[in-house]
């Protein structure tokens, strides 16, 4: 290999030269580098913060004269070079940090759809549900109008489910619906959609939107396919979804009562006896309305709630405050409360399904000959 000679523009005499013997295309880009250092600013600030310049006469591009006011970089151009690995060396190392790229697709390698869906259902049924989503993907970019398409897109949305993606899996089973409402399979869509919301329901000191949500979604469920499986798990869980709104209503009357505000604590008692009357709240919110109506003095409101409060719930607990709340103002209420049986201490109200089940299955494809 031929030694160039590159000349050190600086301090030294205009015939110092120092050889170096780099491969041939790090010379042809060094001197590229250094041509472009040397040409770039026109002002005392240059690209490498803290390399010494120094003013120079360079001569014009057209060759007809020279030009003052370009500074040119003291340093060799083999220091320079040692500055460009450690600029790679960083943006290697930045491309390689966890989540600097996005999510690689597989790469297309064209199969039959039997091969990939059963693929897909194998890995569905060893909890692999990331290479399951994965498979039942490359089904639908295959074989977009397939009938295994359309079945994989409802076992998409069920495996991102089980991974707690909710997003997604809402996302998936409404594109289901939205693109095959008649199909047999869309009332799972609903059902889906319905239990996404419905396990994201917080407790009731924390916003309820989900909770509304799922009430709609659920709702939905019962409107379309009244008689079907998913509709009577969606009417336990509606009875729920009710009850959790009623406990923040009760949350917020409770918070009111304590603050004495007690025009606002009827306002959130009412509600619950007014829009959730089947939910276990309602025995106390007419309890908080007979201790509200005491407190402002309104009696004989009191007794009359207190009586509606005996006459549906003659054994519960809070009839027995109110009962004592009205006996201690002087005034006894019709009925004595009752004592409670033991069944009616320990039931406890059906909850439903806790989980959602699989997509209602359907033959797996055979396999192509």
């Amino acid at each position: 290999m031929i030694a160039k000679s590159v000349p050190i523009s600086g301090g030294g005499s205009s015939g110092s030269r120092r050889k170096i013997v780099p491969p041939a295309a790090a010379v042809a880009f060094v001197l590229k580098l250094t041509q472009t250092v040397s040409t770039w600013s026109r002002t005392r600030s240059t690209a490498f913060s803290g390399f010494p310049c120094e003013r120079k006469l360079v001569k014009d591009v057209s060759g007809k004269g020279i030009r003052p006011g370009v500074y040119i970089v003291k340093h060799s151009p083999f220091r320079i070079l040692l500055v460009v690995p450690t600029l790679l060396v960083a943006l290697a190392a930045c491309q390689s940090m966890p989540g600097s790229s996005a999510k690689k697709a597989p790469a297309y390698v064209e199969r039959p759809v039997d091969l990939l869906y059963n693929n897909a259902r194998d890995e569905l049924s060893k909890k692999n549900y990331t290479e399951a989503v994965t498979g039942f993907e490359e089904v639908d970019r295959q074989h977009p109008y397939s009938e295994w398409a359309r079945r994989a897109l409802l076992m998409t949305a069920y495996a991102n489910y089980q991974q707690n993606k909710y997003e997604e899996a809402i996302a998936g089973a409404q594109r289901f619906a939205s693109l095959y409402p008649g199909n047999d399979s869309a009332v799972y869509a609903y059902y889906l959609i319905a239990i996404c919301y419905f396990e994201q329901i917080v407790d009731v000191g924390r916003d309820q939107r989900m909770t509304e949500l799922a009430l709609a979604a659920l709702n939905d469920v019962v409107q379309r396919y009244p008689q079907s499986e998913y509709a009577r798990d969606a009417r336990l869980k509606i009875d729920m979804t009710q009850d959790q709104l009623a406990g923040k209503e009760m949350e917020i009357g409770r918070y009111y009562l304590r603050d004495g505000q007690q025009l606002a604590a009827l306002g959130r008692f009412r509600r619950v006896i007014d829009l959730y009357q089947t939910t276990t709240h309602v025995p106390e919110a007419l309890h908080r309305l007979v201790e509200t109506n005491l407190s402002m003095g309104l009696v004989d409101e009191a007794t009359k709630v207190g009586a509606v409060l005996g006459y549906n719930y003659p054994g519960s607990e809070w009839y027995e405050a109110s009962y004592k709340l009205l006996t201690a103002k002087g005034f006894t209420p019709e009925g004595k409360p009752e004592r409670r049986g033991l069944f009616q201490r320990i039931s406890k109200p059906k909850r439903g399904l806790e989980r959602a089940p699989e997509p209602p299955q359907t033959s797996a494809p055979q396999a192509s000959k």
